[in-house]
């Protein structure tokens, strides 16, 4: 998260995604390569015998040992990155070393954009289908459409059945303002397109909905550089659709800056609320207020977490629930109270470091313990198999880090934000065989083939939500789907996850033709945390 260079971010993987075979934006890779770090070290020390004198550079000495001495050749740059990464991992979870290899791509997920064509895409069948178009982006504007087939990208065929994610990316992703000749297959028709890059922005909202016709529903993915004015769109937006309740779905969202998530739980609170502050042992005490701008001052509001919401998605919990503005639900959040500071060096590498933690209104810092003796980045597993994630008599709370809110409530600091309500992880319909359909991608591997029939007969998504339905004959033929590609019939486990899978059909169907929002509209009704949610407001 940060506040001018104050960054703070969520390093461990969003685990359990059920979508991870979705690619979700397309972007070619031409990562920037800098000089190496190596080269700012001079060795010091002799071939035969060495002098440490004191207050020397104990480190560059031994590079040169090794240099003039190691029994064979070494790789100089090698040893010095990974001798910075491990005197950094020495330090907390999260204060992290970036090669300038990775710069580019770890700043492009915060700064929510990148040089593009603006597709959304999946290797189906041996060729790269384009499943999603952009709204207003380069690939619109040349003419490519939702289903169509990328055989050739300037001059290169791609649709030999070798082609992979990362090559695409980088076939396709650059410069603004540069050019990529595509040729196209559609219909039986071959067409050539000129696509001209452009600033291609990742919306950090995944779905900006009306569940009711009083209550909204907006599922942020993280906290980008444009996240809060996203936010503030997607709110306007549904208000103006009358909009009177509103379920925040900050659940698997890892965190990003923290100005992002300040800005959008100001749109909660009324003036004069402290949202958040921040302290360490070099950074003196800085305290963030709400202003008036607020524009979701009078909505009724539920956030929803996990235990993947880290960082700024509980900055905002934590503002929310301290100062008594509205109700937490899902289950004890990451637990990530760590502030980190990026400094980009000549080499084109940066180095972020933890500079001081941040603190809830009522004074909790939710950060998590970590250290010796501690498996911090297997905490999830550990919540888990000690069944936290579905009775709320396993969660681990602290006692004796007991904090009150201006409204009496007490809350817990020491290891994550604790809902006001506890919901279990949903493990109706859970089966291996739905898990294996998850991560084969055969949901939507099967909505481009049905799509690929029936795309022109879906144009009204109202018409498609009430009327379109998985009948007996269309479930058998997508289990038979399943097969051929490798999933094997499981009947116990079918019968189990039959209303779940159904969903997950139709749901996709939705997110192929109408984005999305599409897709949340169908998939929400099967969510056990949002239907809670509704049931509270009611």
């Amino acid at each position: 998260m940060t506040d001018g260079n104050q960054i703070e971010r969520n390093t461990e993987e969003e685990k359990g995604s059920n979508y991870v075979y979705l690619i979700p934006i397309l972007m070619g890779v031409t990562l920037a390569i800098g000089v190496w770090l190596g080269t700012m070290f001079i060795p010091t020390g002799g071939v035969t015998t060495t002098t440490i004198a004191e207050n020397s550079n104990k480190f560059n000495t031994i590079l040169e040992m090794i240099e003039e001495r190691y029994v064979d050749s070494v790789d100089n740059e090698m040893l010095i990155e990974s001798s910075i990464e491990g005197m950094i991992a020495e330090l907390d979870p999260h204060s992290s070393y970036i090669p300038a290899r990775d710069l580019e791509r770890v700043n492009e997920q915060l700064d929510g954009k990148f040089g593009g064509v603006g597709i959304r895409f999946l290797i189906h069948d041996d060729s790269l289908v384009a499943t999603h178009i952009m709204p207003g982006s380069p690939s619109l504007r040349a003419g490519l459409f939702p289903g169509d087939r990328l055989i050739e990208v300037d001059g290169e065929d791609i649709s030999q059945g070798d082609v992979t994610n990362e090559k695409v990316m980088e076939l396709l992703k650059g410069h603004e303002g540069s050019e990529v000749k595509v040729k196209v297959y559609r219909k039986g028709l071959i067409k050539d397109l000129t696509i001209v890059r452009g600033s291609i922005g990742v919306s950090s909202i995944d779905a900006a909905i009306m569940l009711t016709k009083d209550v909204g529903f907006i599922k942020l993915n993280s906290f980008t550089m444009p996240a809060a004015a996203e936010f503030q769109e997607a709110a306007r937006d549904l208000k103006s659709r009358g909009m009177k309740k509103l379920i925040f779905d900050l659940r698997n969202n890892g965190g990003g800056y923290m100005s992002a998530a300040t800005e959008i739980a100001d749109q909660f609170l009324e003036s004069g609320k402290l949202i958040v502050y921040t302290e360490g042992r070099m950074q003196k005490k800085e305290e963030y207020y709400s202003s008036a701008r607020g524009i979701l001052e009078d909505t009724e509001l539920i956030v929803l977490i996990n235990s993947l919401s880290a960082s700024a998605s509980e900055i905002v919990a934590g503002a929310i629930q301290d100062n008594d503005r509205g109700f937490i639900l899902g289950r004890r959040s990451f637990g990530k109270g760590l502030v980190q500071d990026q400094q980009e060096l000549t080499d084109g590498s940066a180095l972020r470091l933890t500079i001081s933690r941040y603190y809830t209104p009522t004074g909790r810092c939710i950060q998590k313990p970590y250290g010796d003796g501690v498996d911090y980045e297997n905490d999830y597993f550990d919540r888990l198999e000690s069944g936290e994630l579905l009775n709320e008599d396993s969660v681990k709370v602290d006692k004796t880090l007991k904090f009150f809110t201006d409204g009496g409530r007490v809350v817990y600091g020491g290891g994550g934000i604790y809902p006001d309500e506890f919901i279990p992880n949903d493990t109706s319909g859970a089966s291996y065989y739905l898990t294996e359909l998850y991560y084969t991608g055969i949901f939507n591997h099967w909505a481009i083939d049905f799509l690929d029939i029936n795309r022109d007969r879906l144009e009204d998504f109202d018409t498609f939500q009430r009327d379109f339905n998985v009948s007996v004959s269309m479930f058998e033929k997508f289990i038979a789907y399943a097969e051929t590609l490798g999933v094997k019939r499981k009947p116990l486990d079918i019968v189990t996850s039959r209303t779940v899978i159904k969903n997950r059909m139709k749901a996709e169907i939705a997110r192929h033709v109408w984005e999305d929002n599409g897709y949340y509209t169908v998939y929400l009704e099967d969510d056990l945390d949002v239907q809670s949610a509704l049931n509270r407001f009611n």
